[in-house]
């Protein structure tokens, strides 16, 4: 089994990290961390840099608890729900497990929403943590 965790900084992704080691200890699943970052002319490499050193820093608890845990900042210029839904489509993900904010509707309207574009467009059962 495979499970994909969509990671930013925030206390929902923290959320959905958590929940992630519950399943992938309980179903002895591959983990897969990413950190998606759409490539923009305001995108500086220390920005890669830092989402990269704060994806290993996270990947430690997992490897110490024997989970093979891989983590990946990846720079494209899609969307952070497209890339996510690419990602599971390309390495086979069983579940994805993405941290929801809670935002008006306007602010849906106006932003859209990453958690809502990868729960209807994703290739597998995607859990919403929030």
């Amino acid at each position: 089994m495979k499970i994909l965790v969509g990671y930013e900084e925030s206390r929902v992704a923290d959320a959905a990290l958590k929940l992630a080691h519950k399943h992938a200890s309980a179903y002895g699943a591959d983990l897969f961390i990413v950190t998606s970052l759409e490539q923009s002319p305001t995108l500086k490499k220390e920005d890669i840099d830092r989402a990269e050193n704060n994806l290993e820093k996270i990947r430690k608890p997992f490897v110490a608890d024997d989970i093979p845990c891989e983590v990946r900042a990846t720079v494209s210029y899609q969307t952070a729900g497209e890339d996510l839904v690419n990602f599971a489509k390309d390495n086979d993900i069983d579940e994805i497990i993405i941290g929801v904010r809670r935002r008006s509707k306007v602010g849906k309207l106006v932003f859209g929403s990453t958690a809502q574009y990868v729960i209807l467009e994703a290739p597998c059962p995607v859990t919403s943590v929030k």
